[in-house]
């Protein structure tokens, strides 16, 4: 799931990105049992995996197929290609709106002492925290309304992503055995779910209790929630102390083709091969390159400008790269980034 298309869906998917992307060429099912023998093995792995009968029967009771998640399976794009992209400009004014940025504010100051706890113990800005939950689910408005278990058994069961899928089955068995029930696990048709959109799987490793209530409850609580972000992102490596990147002036005639990266991405490599080298602050002085905001001496930045000559511009420090661990998407990290700043001011 590369970039540089704009995301029909988010979370924190970049680790099953290169699994998700689907080949013209796969096949239209792979599985070779009726999906009742099929949900019986998964059954039986929940079993040996430690989760309880009783989960397992509420979880699976009169569970089926769902066709439209297939449909939706089947609908995804692979990545684009050629080296035209959308507007970064326009995708910014629709997803950075009066809309998000009031209700980025509101919440944000609502949550003031929970964010500064937070922002103590994990180190990630309040604002960027809110920028990501405003995003995935419009600050909880919006968090998808698949059953779980209906949604991850039917992509196990279709078979082209099986062993991803049934992974994430099973890890969702183990969250409903802590006594989730099957009204409340409900998400998008790919498995993501509750404020943050995680993955089962990631919530088992990352979620977090915010309020210190024993429970790491990420569809209601927003302490947990924003708890479980702030853990994701430090866990992806956010630098306490460094912004995001910050908007930079590029003087009339600089060539950046001269300093295109040279690594290759191994993943969502058209999202990064977008971004220049990394150089230090200083050396993009030296080059004529202006920061607009100020960034610590001998930060490392890379240069972007996505919409070209004579359009905005930014450095972009390591932590730019944090939120595309969360969506590997310029427009989804930009928009992030931006939002944050918005929220913040």
């Amino acid at each position: 799931m590369c970039e540089d298309r704009i995301m029909k869906w988010t979370g924190p998917f970049l680790a099953i990105a290169a699994a998700l992307t689907i080949p013209s060429s796969a096949p239209a099912a792979a599985q070779a049992m009726t999906f009742d023998q099929y949900l019986q093995v998964l059954v039986a792995r929940s079993r040996a995996e430690g989760v309880s009968d009783a989960t397992i029967s509420r979880m699976t009771n009169g569970l089926n197929p769902s066709s439209r998640v297939i449909e939706l399976d089947r609908s995804q794009p692979g990545s684009s290609s050629g080296n035209s992209f959308p507007p970064l400009s326009s995708y910014i004014a629709r997803h950075v709106d009066g809309a998000r940025i009031g209700g980025g504010q509101r919440e944000y100051r609502n949550a003031r002492s929970i964010l500064a706890s937070i922002e103590r113990e994990y180190g990630v800005p309040g604002e960027i925290l809110v920028a990501i939950w405003g995003h995935e689910t419009a600050y909880g408005r919006v968090t998808g309304g698949f059953d779980l278990a209906q949604a991850l058994g039917t992509l196990a069961w279709e078979g082209r992503r099986r062993d991803l899928f049934e992974n994430e089955f099973v890890a969702l068995m183990k969250v409903a055995d802590k006594g989730y029930s099957r009204a409340q696990l409900q998400g998008s048709w790919a498995g993501a779910f509750g404020n943050p959109q995680f993955l089962p799987s990631v919530y088992l490793r990352l979620a977090a209790d915010g309020d210190g209530d024993g429970r790491a409850d990420i569809m209601n609580n927003r302490a947990d929630t924003l708890a479980s972000i702030a853990n994701y992102f430090r866990d992806a490596g956010w630098r306490t102390g460094q912004p995001w990147g910050v908007p930079a002036y590029v003087p009339s005639g600089f060539a950046p083709a001269r300093y295109a990266t040279k690594i290759d991405a191994p993943v969502c490599e058209r999202v990064h091969s977008r971004h220049s080298q990394f150089k230090r602050i200083e050396e993009w002085q030296a080059l004529g390159i202006r920061e607009q905001r100020p960034l610590p001496p001998g930060t490392l930045v890379s240069l972007f400008q996505p919409d070209g000559p004579g359009s905005p511009a930014w450095l972009l420090t390591s932590n730019y790269r944090v939120i595309l661990e969360y969506n590997c998407s310029n427009y989804y990290a930009m928009s992030v980034g931006l939002l944050a700043d918005e929220i913040a001011s």
